[in-house]
């Protein structure tokens, strides 16, 4: 088994809880030596010891390394780094999400034409097994369809809110215990789960990198009340992101859904991130497990470790072949059943007034349910459709809000799984 000599550059919390796991003597410190770290200043809550420290990240690939893990984190810089370490002939694993999702496409192609390794395990879920299991136990599948709540913060959020907390006071907590970033902007907005859905459709697709005709879509639209209601339907909210195949291409979307409560990922709580695979030959699989925190992220990166200890000749996983892309679909296009949520004014002829501009599109409604009225004098009405073209939907959205009885309106489409 290849020893292999390691350069770290980034030297934060993932960097330093990867470098404890690499360093603490146990049974599989023996297949690497950290070399070198590149950080431009110390961390406090980490002593390197007797490791070589350089200032400049952009000297760690001149040094004696075979692999250099990158975790400085952005985009620009993140990606000079990479690139560089490619043409230097070094193996390069991330877990920047963010860098291989805009630049994948091109930095796969510098790795092979260097004939070294570009690894990103945890890119996506952090250390649950993701991506080299669909090169490796999955490949014997055709994978149709790709389900997954790839975002540990909006799903503390998401749990929590379904307890009856409000958004904002759940944000507050998943700051202060360290699962959303001091901006959590790209984790609420939805960008951060559509970065990790268009990987794993790059990868099992060939989607492209970066994907593109991408509705994302994030959470904070989302009130307990929305909980209340869909618990009346036998449903639960959950931020999804999907990647689908059919005989038109491929679907790629990321936003909130309604989902059944039985169903295997309406029961992962907290951080936990999960995944469904819809395959030809196992059927429906599913993977879960924490999708943040250093030692969740730790786990995927030594992953990508073992595997070019042990992969001198054949790829820990399998690059996509880029020149081979299918039609991304137009979201718009797209078909669902919906939730809607409305206020109205109290007052007689309502009800007919909405079923009315249901009417006028064809749209059949499969239930409506009116509550008690709300402290602003109107009343919430929520209803249940049949399938609707999303074009057309968002023109009945528009219409409600033409309406003089109508204060409030939006949807959450349901998600079939």
């Amino acid at each position: 088994m290849t020893i292999l000599k390691i350069g770290i550059c980034g030297w934060g919390n993932v960097a330093t809880g990867l470098f404890e796991q690499l360093t603490a003597n146990n049974h599989i410190s023996s297949q690497w030596q950290v070399t070198c770290i590149g950080a431009r200043r110390d961390n406090p809550r980490c002593d390197p010891g007797s490791v070589k420290i350089l200032r400049d990240i952009f000297a760690v690939p001149d040094e004696e390394i075979d692999v250099l893990i990158e975790l400085i984190g952005g985009v620009d810089t993140a990606k000079a780094l990479i690139i560089k370490a490619l043409n230097a002939k070094k193996h390069v694993i991330t877990a920047n999400k963010a860098v291989i999702f805009e630049h994948g496409e091109e930095l796969l192609k510098i790795a092979k034409n260097n004939d070294v390794r570009l690894l990103f395990e945890s890119a996506v879920c952090a250390g649950t097994p993701t991506i080299k299991m669909l090169s490796n136990d999955l490949s014997a599948n055709v994978i149709s369809k790709v389900a997954g709540m790839l975002n540990g913060t909006t799903n503390f959020i998401l749990s929590n809110m379904e307890e009856g907390e409000l958004f904002e006071t759940v944000l507050a907590e998943a700051k202060a215990e360290g699962y959303a970033e001091p901006d959590p902007t790209l984790d609420i907005n939805g960008t951060d789960a559509a970065h990790k859905i268009g990987i794993l459709a790059a990868l099992i697709f060939n989607s492209g990198l970066p994907a593109t005709n991408f509705h994302i879509e994030g959470i904070e639209n989302i009130s307990p009340d929305d909980f209340l209601y869909a618990d009346e339907f036998g449903l639960t909210i959950k931020h999804l992101a999907v990647a689908c195949k059919n005989d038109l291409g491929i679907e790629l979307r990321s936003h909130p859904v309604m989902i059944k409560k039985e169903s295997s990922l309406a029961g992962l709580k907290g951080v936990r991130n999960g995944i469904q695979f819809d395959t030809d030959l196992i059927g429906s699989f599913h993977v879960a497990g924490s999708g943040a925190g250093r030692e969740s992220t730790a786990s995927g990166l030594i992953s990508d470790l073992v595997a070019l200890s042990k992969s001198s000749e054949s790829l820990p996983m399998q690059y996509p072949d880029f020149s081979k892309k299918p039609d991304v679909i137009d979201f718009n296009e797209l078909s669902f059943k919906y939730y809607v949520y409305l206020e109205v004014k109290d007052q007689p002829g309502v009800l007919a007034t909405i079923s009315k501009v249901f009417g006028d599109h064809g749209i059949s409604l499969e239930k409506v349910i009116q509550k008690d009225q709300l402290k602003n004098g109107y009343v919430p009405v929520v209803i249940i459709t049949d399938n609707i073209v999303e074009k057309e939907m968002q023109i009945v959205m528009s219409d409600f809000l033409d309406q003089d009885v109508v204060s409030e309106a939006k949807i959450i489409r349901i998600e079939d799984l």
